[in-house]
């Protein structure tokens, strides 16, 4: 696996947590106390990064062939997971995934919701909401990129593609103030879908001790494959496309929304 590869596989997954990370805290904020939900932000990194010190060495430690197994099975369940989601969504047969909705609905709950002081938090509903919304979307940035890294020997690289999403998400959202509804976060979710499957089974093949035709370049036919199938999936379930309403709450608990 190239390292450009590498790069573009992390940022894209890591593109589309941010993206729900940053509705949640324009939510927090905009309907409650921005004081409160930075403050959420900024101790869910704090927390993010204590896991990450504790697991990195961890991960890292772990003999490569057992490893491998370890990652292209979680990688498996991961990606397969998005990719039913996604295909669901793309045939009709799943409410699109709309980040202009979902802010919306968690606008309109954070406003209901009591006002309540703790210590020095002057709103701690901004604050929770802030500080799950990160602790979430960063725990799987986080796993995606120790997991592509680590498989790879190149944690530095994946880091810096986490971060370049992180911050690239960030950046925009500060300069518009508003959720990045036009980022083709479905599309992008369908991609993500595909590559997640591919690394999973590629990986995960040769932690089991399979070696693939190739070896790496295995990958190029790999990805496509499951791509016609998934598209092929869509044509077969495919009905007339129909949004609905994002239940209340649906942000905060984004872990079960791919």
């Amino acid at each position: 696996m190239s390292g450009s590869a590498l790069f573009i596989a992390v940022f894209l997954a890591c593109i589309v947590e941010a993206v729900e990370a940053l509705t949640i805290i324009l939510a927090a904020g905009t309907a409650r106390d921005w004081r409160s939900a930075i403050t959420g932000l900024f101790a869910g990194l704090l927390t993010l990064a204590v896991i990450i010190a504790a697991l990195g060495p961890a991960v890292s430690s772990i003999p490569l062939g057992g490893l491998r197994l370890f990652v292209g099975g979680l990688l498996l369940v991961f990606g397969l997971q998005w990719l039913r989601k996604a295909i669901l969504r793309a045939s009709g047969n799943k409410a699109l995934h709309d980040e202009s909705l979902i802010f919306q609905t968690e606008l309109a709950a954070a406003q209901q919701a009591q006002a309540e002081r703790r210590g020095l938090v002057a709103d701690w509903y901004a604050f929770t909401l802030s500080f799950k919304g990160v602790v979430l979307e960063g725990l799987e940035v986080a796993f995606i990129a120790l997991t592509f890294g680590s498989n790879q020997h190149n944690i530095p690289l994946a880091a810096a593609a986490a971060a370049a999403a992180v911050l690239l998400v960030v950046a925009v959202g500060v300069a518009v103030r508003a959720p990045l509804a036009r980022v083709p976060e479905n599309s992008m979710k369908f991609v993500v879908g595909i590559m997640l499957t591919a690394f999973g089974m590629f990986w995960g093949a040769e932690g089991a001790g399979a070696h693939w035709p190739g070896s790496d370049a295995a990958l190029l036919v790999l990805i496509p494959a499951i791509g016609l199938y998934a598209l092929a999936m869509v044509a077969l379930f495919r009905t007339k496309p129909v949004k609905v309403p994002v239940p209340a709450g649906m942000a905060t608990s984004q872990g079960g929304t791919h």
